[in-house]
Formats: structure tokens, sequence, C-alpha cells
């Protein structure tokens, strides 16, 4: 008779593999994850992608939409002043949901978010407030009147900072591309 050695994993071997693995996991993986550097990536991102959709939302329903950007969040809204029947609704219905976008933008409906707390934002040009986007997705100032001359700048460059590292947005005068 033929003998054929065992195969497989001991008690003990299987416990210690475990304790190892729940070690690492509790210590050893929190230092190579920091948050501040995803954060910012995260907002930045969403940052450009609220922007674009802006001029697209423009250009499609043929009327301006509105950018509001001020130290805590960026929002579109179909007017200046973003009264509750002139915010634009998200395109999945509901934005990201976060503790800092639920604080500074009131509610889940509209298209707007939050700036999370590790994160700075601030414009170049300073204390350009906001914008909007016309039927043909041009950029005009807040204070515009359409059709006037436009007095936004050539670039608007908004940096968003988070962990030592920048990320910026910019948005161009002339044709409002944004990168």
């Amino acid at each position: 008779m033929r003998r054929t050695a065992a195969r497989g994993f001991t008690l003990i071997e299987l416990v210690a593999v475990l304790v190892l693995a729940g070690l690492l996991g509790t210590f050893a993986v929190n230092r190579f994850f920091q948050r501040d550097t995803f954060d910012a990536r995260s907002f930045a991102d969403q940052v450009t992608n609220i922007v674009r959709y802006g001029q697209k939302l423009a250009v499609a329903q043929n009327r301006a939409v509105f950018v509001r950007i001020n130290n805590n969040s960026v929002a579109l809204c179909f007017d200046a002043v973003c009264n509750d029947d002139q915010k634009v609704v998200p395109p999945t219905g509901r934005n990201s949901g976060s503790k800092e976008t639920l604080q500074y933008c009131l509610g889940s409906n509209w298209l707007c978010e939050g700036r999370p707390a590790s994160v700075t934002m601030s414009t170049n040009p300073a204390n350009t407030a906001g914008f909007y986007f016309d039927a043909l997705g041009k950029l005009y100032a807040q204070g515009d009147v359409f059709p006037a001359v436009s007095t936004f700048p050539a670039q608007l460059n908004i940096s968003i900072l988070g962990d030592g590292t920048e990320r910026g947005v910019t948005v161009e005068g002339e044709t409002g591309y944004v990168h």
C-alpha cells in the first residue's frame, strides 16, 4: 500500500496567518492611505465636471447657466441668485451626499459639491465668485448683462490644495473650455 503525504494547513498556521493579516490591516494599511490626497483629487475632478456640465447644459437647453464658486462649494443654477426653483438638478438625481456637501449645499437634489475639510480652494483672479455660460457656451462674468461684451478674464484658474499637492482647474475665457 502506498502512502501519500497529507496536504493542507494546520490550525496553528491558519490562525497565525489570520492574526498577521489582522495586524497588517489595522496598523500598516492606514499609513499607506492618506485621505487628504484622495479628497483633493476627487474634489478637483468634481469641480471640473460640474463646470463642464454647466457649459454643455447651457448649450443643450439654450439658456444661461450660472456657476457659483465660493470658499466652500461649487454649484450650478439657472439664475444668479440661485433660488430654490432655479437650482440645477444633478444628472443622476442627487449629488455625492458627502458630509461637507450636505453642510454647504443644504441638500442632495442640487448640482452642488462641498469642499472637503482637508482641502482649500482659491481662484485666480481672486474673488471670482461666479460666472455664467450663455446659450453658445461662451463665458460671462456674473455682473455682465447679455448680450453685452464679456468682462470675464482671459483665463480663470481654480486651485485646489490638499496634503501639500495642488490640483488646478482652468476655464478659458473665450471658449469656455475647462481643463
